[in-house]
């Protein structure tokens, strides 16, 4: 199993792009109605997060084959600065019309759900590969182990009773209902929620297993199969241009397929930790980063919103992760030193 390719594969766009902009705004005029949190600015933009997303993998998983950048007509700046260095080959940049093939009519989308229901059609991708969001981080030495085992992809999370059968939850719903009529595209598409939708898809209607913030393995056969028998199931997550409710999200998709298989295993060896900066007090930040660099099970790191982040609370995350990770430039600096020994 070691032994095995394995790509990982992470979605980025720069939202602060005119062009990406003039784009966003055309199609939003164009769409009756969109959950204002669906299109909040923090969903689009980046302050170099990919850069530290990527060292992460250069340094901590360097045993990945390939690494995908899946975007939307757009060139990240680290590509320029991958030139002439041992990793010029390791990086490749996917547009979204290479893994929307057959499925044009539903660009352009602006939407995490959509693009990740097509990863699986990069070409020549990795039977097993690893997702990340731009914004997660390695933070220490990680193996294929840690995400694949044998024939099981690797979970990390825990079951959790699906809300629909939760008496005060459900009392709750009636009565919003009943005096707000509140339309189904009303309702925030949070990611808890989009969980348990995915698991009642695959027959999971009492509970689901919530994955925490974390890069998930794939099988990529699991989703071509399945999407073969469940084509209109596809089609519907991808004609949503913008977040919503009725739609599933690839990962919890994968992970209720693998655990239905009894093809999964749960992970209780290494932790994760997910900062919210926008909404945590500077205090509990620092809380959090200062316990992070005790705690030895902490391999994954999630920092959500940094674009939206008062300068204090980002310059201490960024000091934090050039100290964990290292900066991008500083990385390839030292590779090129010793790059008979590294590469």
């Amino acid at each position: 199993m070691t032994g095995d390719p394995i790509d990982a594969v992470i979605t980025w766009v720069d939202g602060n792009e005119p062009a990406y902009q003039e784009k966003l705004a055309h199609y939003l005029s164009q769409t009756r109605w969109v959950h204002p949190e669906a299109t909040a600015k923090t969903r689009f933009c980046q302050i170099g997060e990919l850069e530290y997303c990527v060292t992460s993998l250069f340094r901590f998983a360097p045993w990945l084959r390939n690494i995908y950048i899946v975007t939307d007509n757009q060139i990240p700046a680290l590509l320029g600065k991958l030139g002439g260095t041992c990793y010029e080959n390791k990086v490749y940049l996917i547009d979204h019309k290479v893994i929307f093939s057959g499925f044009e009519n539903f660009l352009p989308t602006f939407n995490s759900k959509t693009i990740g229901s097509l990863l699986w059609q990069i070409p020549g991708l990795s039977e097993k590969f690893i997702y990340f969001n731009d914004d997660c981080f390695l933070i220490k030495p990680v193996s294929p182990t840690d995400f694949f085992q044998n024939d099981c992809v690797v979970l990390r999370g825990r079951w959790r009773k699906c809300r629909s059968l939760k008496l005060s939850r459900r009392i709750r719903t009636r009565i919003k209902n009943f005096f707000l009529k509140t339309p189904p595209e009303a309702v925030f598409p949070k990611h808890k929620l989009a969980q348990e939708y995915s698991a009642r898809l695959v027959g999971y209607d009492k509970a689901f297993f919530y994955l925490y913030h974390t890069p998930h393995g794939f099988i990529r056969s699991k989703l071509a199969n399945y999407f073969a028998l469940h084509s209109e199931q596809l089609k519907n997550n991808l004609r949503f241009r913008f977040r919503a409710v009725d739609q599933f999200v690839i990962s919890s998709l994968a992970a209720h397929l693998q655990i239905k298989a009894n093809e999964a295993v749960i992970d209780k060896k290494l932790d994760a930790l997910q900062l919210k900066i926008e909404v945590e007090p500077l205090y509990e930040v620092i809380q959090k980063l200062n316990q992070a660099d005790m705690n030895k099970k902490l391999a994954f790191i999630c920092v959500q919103s940094l674009d939206n982040t008062p300068p204090l609370a980002r310059n201490i995350i960024f000091d934090w992760l050039d100290k964990r990770i290292g900066s991008f430039e500083s990385f390839l600096a030292h590779k090129q030193k010793n790059l008979e020994t590294f590469c």
